[in-house]
């Protein structure tokens, strides 16, 4: 099956952030993607963090919401929504979303990312806990032959997650992100190969990848990585679409001649 990574560099005007992620769907539908990956905030890179509470959704119902619904459809092809803001029980928060949609348009899948990210340097300030409501449950979703485990950005540090997902295991792990340029270039790399090594499975990282009009520069570098930790396909910068193809004879080769996943312990 050939998958693909969708890079943005998205703005605050939702509008124009749809017409950019659908163009970039019909480009990777052209490729002849089955599954396609949006990356976080696609939808959305807000001046202000409130910004998200003011454009988040009821579940099941919105125009992010039907707008991913109509592209799956109209493609024919599986769609990972990246993220998109939908409403927590409390008003001041937020869930930071991830839809799957399958290619009839219907809500295959949803995970509420689990792990909120807070980094604080001089010149630098996020703290996505005070607007966002973190998840709790690890989810997978079956595309086809492809078992795909579901997470978002900050996930991507905490490995015990990848495990909770490749129990059993995944064929195809989905890593949706907006990296700041700083965290990214020291780490995005190093990780996506980690997880991809350690779990013996492709990796589909699909970033925001600019400078935007918030102010806000992220590292991009969207990829697809193989079992081995090769990076299949990568693009650094600035929008548009990373194809490869998910090879099972080359997934079931590196876990026959690697057994590692058999020799797990803990």
């Amino acid at each position: 099956m050939k998958i693909a990574a969708l890079q943005t560099v998205s703005t605050p005007d939702v509008d124009r952030n749809l017409d950019a992620a659908a163009r970039l769907i019909e480009r990777a539908a052209q490729q002849g993607a089955q599954l396609v990956a949006l990356p976080e905030y696609f939808c959305l890179m807000g001046h202000r963090d409130s910004d998200k509470l003011m454009h988040a959704e009821a579940p099941g119902d919105g125009p992010i919401q039907q707008f991913l619904s109509q592209q799956a459809k109209q493609h024919g092809l599986w769609l990972i929504g990246g993220t998109l803001p939908l409403r927590a029980d409390a008003p001041d928060r937020a869930r930071n979303a991830c839809c799957v949609h399958a290619p009839d348009g219907t809500l295959a899948a949803r995970y509420d990312k689990i792990h909120l990210f807070r980094f604080a340097t001089e010149r630098e300030q996020y703290d996505e806990a005070r607007v966002l409501e973190a998840g709790g449950t690890p989810t997978t979703v079956q595309v086809g032959a492809l078992r795909v485990g579901l997470s978002v950005c900050y996930d991507l540090r905490f490995p015990e997650l990848y495990r909770a997902l490749c129990t059993p295991p995944c064929d195809v792990l989905s890593v949706p992100a907006a990296f700041t340029y700083t965290t990214g270039r020291a780490h995005w790399e190093l990780l996506l190969r980690a997880r991809a090594v350690e779990n013996q499975c492709y990796v589909l990282a699909a970033a925001q990848g600019g400078t935007h009009e918030n102010g806000r520069r992220t590292w991009g570098h969207s990829m697809v990585v193989d079992p081995w930790g090769e990076v299949l396909a990568v693009l650094p910068e600035g929008e548009g679409v990373v194809v490869a193809e998910v090879d099972a004879a080359r997934l079931a080769a590196v876990r026959r001649q690697l057994p590692a996943l058999q020799h797990r312990r803990l």
